[in-house]
């Protein structure tokens, strides 16, 4: 069945979870009065028609939205659910364990892909599984589409694209700044988190997979210098204390494969950077250290069965997160900085949302928009929103309300 001959445009996949629903009440105000054919995938259709007769408040279009009812687990009902799209959108995680099947299925029949992965175990055999598959079927499988990595990912695009429009050079070493922000990290993050933890206890390549900087690169291709933050330091250009971030195991890996699939644009020795900001003052000085050591105790903790169950029940589980009003509260500000041509840019990606739920679910919505809609000049494979969408999406966000900008050169 050809793109042009298939039932919908999308299938968010997913829907009934917390961030699945959050997806859909984005998606049913984007669509209200488009001609978007869209659907609710998931393994139960009663909740399924819950969540539709929520959306029906939004818009009343959505009450006859159609339902896809599948177990993520059954590949065979993955084959005939992507068959069915031209996009599937999917909250279901942990990936390793929910997500294989339907990566695969979409990579076989040409379907665009996106996800909120952040798993860099199960992102590499994501890879080495399908993206030579997708190159030949076209399908655009995108992982990594909400607060990891967009930002990092779409952030470095966006910097490197100001400073060669400016002054017609890249920089050689662009750093991303994480810390100004208010929320809550989602269940599903803290279950793919220690997911991830407990592979690398077990198996040693996954721990030599983790420790490579390149590990998401494409096989054989050039390496930089890059390494990952792991002690407190200080950032010259924003004059701040910084500490190792946790999200940048995952989030430096996307940009330097972005880099990579997209040829190496900035140079083969380019060097990305991220570690999470504190505030300039002794006591800022006196946090970064704390949280070098803490998230080395934390890895820790959770390979002791007493403090691992401490942790869980203090810790969102999946299907957990913040009421509206909490989520309305929150934000997140992340810089980037990088240099050429004697010329320093300092940009900004910010929104006035938590960045686990609302900013995570607007994110992932647009992107799941853009594969859907816009022409796009990338072709097939396992790719990176960078590497996929690019400026298209930046200029989707954009118009949905995310801050890029450049504050200071």
């Amino acid at each position: 069945m050809g793109m042009a001959d298939r039932r919908y445009d999308l299938v968010l996949f997913g829907a009934t979870g917390f961030t699945g629903r959050l997806v859909a009440e984005y998606l049913a105000r984007h669509a209200a009065g488009t001609s978007l054919a869209w659907a609710l995938g998931g393994r139960n259709a009663a909740k399924l028609e819950r969540v539709r007769a929520e959306l029906a408040a939004i818009d009343a279009a959505c009450a006859e939205l159609p339902i896809v009812e599948a177990d993520a687990l059954d590949a065979a009902a993955m084959a005939r659910v992507v068959a069915q799209t031209r996009v599937v959108c999917t909250t279901v995680g942990p990936y390793a364990q929910y997500g294989t099947a339907l990566v695969a299925a979409c990579a076989r029949a040409g379907t665009h892909y996106c996800d909120l992965a952040g798993e860099v175990p199960w992102i590499r055999s994501s890879i080495d599984a399908n993206h030579d598959e997708a190159r030949r079927t076209g399908a655009r499988i995108v992982h990594c589409c909400g607060f990891d990595s967009i930002p990092s990912d779409l952030g470095a695009l966006f910097l490197q694209q100001q400073l060669i429009d400016r002054c017609g050079a890249p920089a050689a070493a662009v750093t991303a700044l994480f810390g100004e922000n208010s929320g809550k990290f989602s269940g599903g993050t803290v279950a793919s988190l220690l997911g991830v933890i407990d592979a690398a206890a077990r198996d040693r390549a996954v721990r030599r997979m983790l420790g490579d900087p390149h590990g998401l690169d494409p096989e054989g291709g050039p390496r930089s210098a890059a390494r990952d933050a792991r002690a407190p330091g200080w950032d010259r250009v924003l004059r701040v204390p910084t500490a190792p971030f946790v999200m940048a195991a995952i989030n430096t890996r996307v940009v330097r494969r972005s880099h990579a699939l997209l040829g190496y644009p900035w140079g083969t020795d380019f060097v990305y950077d991220e570690r999470m900001s504190l505030p300039r003052s002794p006591r800022g000085v006196a946090t970064a250290v704390a949280i070098t050591g803490a998230l080395a105790g934390f890895v820790a903790a959770t390979q002791v069965p007493a403090l691992r169950r401490q942790l869980e029940k203090r810790l969102p589980g999946p299907g957990e997160g913040p009421n509206a009003e909490e989520r309305a509260r929150g934000y997140y500000v992340v810089r980037l900085h990088g240099e050429a041509a004697g010329t320093r840019l300092i940009a900004k990606v910010a929104d006035q949302l938590d960045p686990g739920y609302g900013g995570t679910a607007k994110m992932l919505g647009e992107a799941a928009l853009c594969l859907a809609e816009d022409e796009l000049a990338s072709g097939g494979g396992v790719l990176t929103p960078a590497s996929a969408m690019g400026l298209t999406l930046v200029a989707r966000l954009v118009n949905a309300g995310v801050t890029f900008e450049i504050v200071e050169h």
